[in-house]
């Protein structure tokens, strides 16, 4: 805790003041209350606040500010990282409204909401989010970071989508921030991730969608290479339009893995692309890089856009890293690493190692500007592990920081917050470029000048 006059008893106040549950770690359900999505994370704050509406937020940040304690934020849990020891932690998984105004082509987003009924709604009026590859994610979370999904080179980055966030601010002040008030703040929110406040809802505009061409094709392990060396050149003059990533992917030998993948090493190509009827003709020269062992590539509604990456949903401990790759015509390099490291034959400590292409719209920032870092990326590279007992960490951290020296020359100074994984405190500034960076810190300042929020969380 940060202030050490403070004690489990002054709690009585904070149950007063909220209608939410209050709970420390040696209550029952506490556990519970703070557990999400990424089991690997340890939350030990003085208290966890399910709060039940913006009132609860507004008094809980009042509280910390009187009590000197630090205020963290968690909606899924997807974004979690690190330990957070004493402060507050505030569940916002309670704050789940959604609402679409079809008329207006906008959608009123919770601060607890996830991406799935915020896709099932808008997909009523043939409507569509521009989200994430995941639709378990918190919608809100994920848009404060960015946001790369599987429209991304159509669409660019989904916090462009944003037009406006209700938020309480370090000074326990409830403000609406859009382009006409607030404008820095808006600016922050939309790419800036965490440090401003709590953001209780914003709205979010939608896009006239109702179908699109999706999917992905599933190479078994002797045609990775060959896959992987043909969809790079394939990105080097890629329809515009067409956004496709490439994982090599190790398959757990887990009874609940469908028999086709158990146990296997894999390249899959995932494609999207808005047209559902021109967009499986364009994926014709990755179908012709090598047999499929599963080709799903189709017209497809957009409320099953999930379907594309198809990641888990189910709680598990993991270990993240990202970083984003500068652009350059020549990918013999790049593929050759990224072979050599976790190819096949390899037993890479990973079970996931993707490339996401990037460019067109997500090198175009909106209008008024916005926060995003790493616009100029042409990949971003991401990698996932799952915590077991004999797969230490170091093993893990070993493995990515020889692929990270590997890749060198491409390596990007900088990581948009999204897929930067857990940086540290250190290596949490290089997911802007330096000038956004500058900027998020003064906007923060103004918002936050007693420094409530920790800078560099970033739980959703």
């Amino acid at each position: 805790m940060t202030d050490p006059t403070f004690t489990p008893a002054d709690l009585s106040e904070l149950r007063e003041r909220v209608s939410g549950v209050v709970l420390t770690p040696t209550d029952e359900g506490f556990t519970e209350l703070v557990t999400g999505s990424q089991l690997a994370a340890i939350y030990a704050p003085d208290a966890a606040i399910g709060v039940t509406s913006e009132d609860d937020v507004i008094e809980a940040v009042r509280f910390a500010l009187d009590h000197d304690l630090p205020v963290r934020v968690q909606a899924t849990g997807h974004g979690a990282s690190g330990t957070i020891l004493g402060g507050l932690l505030l569940i916002t998984d309670r704050l789940d409204s959604v609402s679409v105004d079809p008329g207006m082509l906008w959608a009123t987003i919770g601060a607890g909401a996830r991406w799935e009924p915020v896709v099932a709604v808008a997909g009523q009026f043939g409507l569509a989010p521009v989200t994430g590859s995941s639709t378990a994610v918190g919608a809100i979370g994920y848009t404060l970071g960015g946001g790369l999904g599987p429209l991304a080179r159509s669409h660019g980055f989904s916090s462009d989508y944003a037009r406006a966030f209700r938020v309480v601010t370090g000074l326990g002040d409830l403000v609406v921030a859009d382009e006409a008030h607030h404008p820095d703040l808006f600016w922050a929110l939309r790419g800036g991730k965490s440090g401003f406040g709590v953001v209780t809802a914003m709205e979010f505009d939608l896009v006239a969608l109702p179908e699109i061409t999706g999917g992905a094709l599933f190479f078994a392990e002797e045609n990775i290479e060959t896959a992987l060396r043909g969809w790079l050149d394939w990105t080097t003059d890629a329809p515009a339009d067409a956004t496709t990533s490439a994982a090599i992917v190790r398959f757990p030998p887990f009874d609940a893995v469908p028999e086709i993948f158990r146990g296997k090493t894999m390249l899959t190509l995932r494609f999207a692309h808005p047209d559902p009827k021109a967009g499986a003709a364009l994926a014709a020269p990755l179908r012709a890089l090598a047999p499929a062992v599963i080709d799903t590539i189709g017209a497809m509604p957009t409320t099953k856009i999930a379907l594309i990456h198809n990641d888990p949903v189910d709680p598990a401990p993991s270990w993240v890293a990202g970083l984003m790759i500068t652009p350059d015509p020549d990918n013999t390099a790049l593929a050759t690493a990224l072979l050599a490291a976790a190819g096949a034959g390899v037993r890479a400590p990973v079970v996931s190692l993707e490339l996401r292409h990037l460019g067109n719209r997500t090198a175009v920032d909106v209008a008024e500007g916005s926060a995003v870092g790493g616009r100029g990326a042409e990949f971003t590279l991401g990698a996932v592990a799952i915590l077991v007992p004999d797969l230490p960490v170091p093993v893990i951290e070993d493995f990515w920081a020889g692929l990270r020296a590997a890749i060198a020359p491409r390596v990007s100074p900088v990581t948009t917050i999204n897929f930067a994984g857990h940086p540290t405190a250190a290596e949490y500034p290089h997911s802007w470029e330096p000038a956004i960076f500058d900027r998020l810190q003064r906007v923060a300042t103004e918002h936050d000048p007693a420094g409530v929020f920790a800078w560099s969380d970033s739980a959703g």
